[in-house]
C-alpha cells in the first residue's frame, strides 16, 4: 500500500490475489456490533479443494445466508443515522449472486472505499510474492483468531458514535461498515484525525 502525502488516502492498494485460500480468516468474514454485542456475518464459500488458489473459491448460495446477513445488518444498524443511506446499494451486491469470493470482496472494497471518501486505485497481484517480500504487507496482520490490537498499538484508536455504545461502550476492531453507518460522509474526517 502506496500512502498519499496527507498519509489518509492510499493512492494505491494491491490486494493478493495469488495466494491460496486461508480458513478462518477476515477473507470470508466481517464484526459487527449488534444489539447482543460483536457479532461475526460470515459468508459461506464451498471448500472444493486443498490449497484452492484464492480468486477461484466460490460462495455458498444454497444456504440463506444473504437473507440473514441482510436482517442482522438491519437490526444492528437501523438506528444508526446514516445506514438508510447506504442500505439499498449494500444489499444490491449481496443479492447479486457475485459467484466467487475475492469477486465479492472486491465488490465490498470498492462500495466502502467510496462511501468513505477514500480515493484509491485497487489493484489485484498477478504473481504471488511471499510473505516478506512485500513492503507493507498486510495480509497475516489481522486475523480472527487473535484481538485486533493494531489501532491500539500504534496509539491510533479512537472512538466515534456506536449504536450499542450506551449498552457496551466504545467497541473497537469492527468492520468500516459499523465507521460508515455511524458517521457517514464525516467518516473521512473521522480517518484523517487518526
Amino acid at each position: 500500500m502506496t500512502l498519499s502525502p496527507d498519509r489518509v488516502i492510499p493512492s494505491s492498494v494491491r490486494l493478493e490475489g495469488c495466494e491460496h485460500y486461508i480458513k478462518q480468516t477476515w477473507r470470508s468474514r466481517c464484526r459487527i456490533l449488534t444489539a447482543s454485542g460483536a457479532e461475526i456475518l460470515q459468508v459461506p464459500v464451498v471448500h472444493a479443494a486443498a490449497k484452492m488458489p484464492v480468486r477461484e473459491v466460490p460462495v455458498e448460495y444454497t444456504t440463506p445466508w444473504v437473507v440473514r446477513t441482510e436482517r442482522t445488518l438491519d437490526a444492528a444498524y437501523r438506528m444508526s443515522a446514516y445506514y438508510d443511506y447506504y442500505r439499498d446499494d449494500l444489499f444490491a451486491i449481496l443479492e447479486e449472486g457475485i459467484p466467487l469470493l475475492f469477486d465479492l470482496n472486491l465488490a465490498l472494497i470498492r462500495f466502502l472505499a467510496v462511501r468513505l471518501g477514500v480515493a484509491a486505485e485497487i489493484d489485484v497481484s498477478t504473481d504471488y510474492l511471499p510473505e516478506g517480500d512485500v513492503t507493507d504487507d498486510w495480509r497475516y496482520v489481522l486475523t480472527p483468531k487473535k484481538p485486533n490490537t493494531v489501532l491500539r498499538d500504534l496509539g491510533l484508536e479512537r472512538p466515534y458514535y456506536q449504536v450499542f455504545s450506551q449498552k457496551y461502550g466504545f467497541v473497537p476492531g469492527l468492520s468500516a461498515l459499523d465507521l460508515l453507518c455511524n458517521e457517514g460522509p464525516d467518516s473521512l474526517l473521522f480517518l484523517k484525525r487518526i
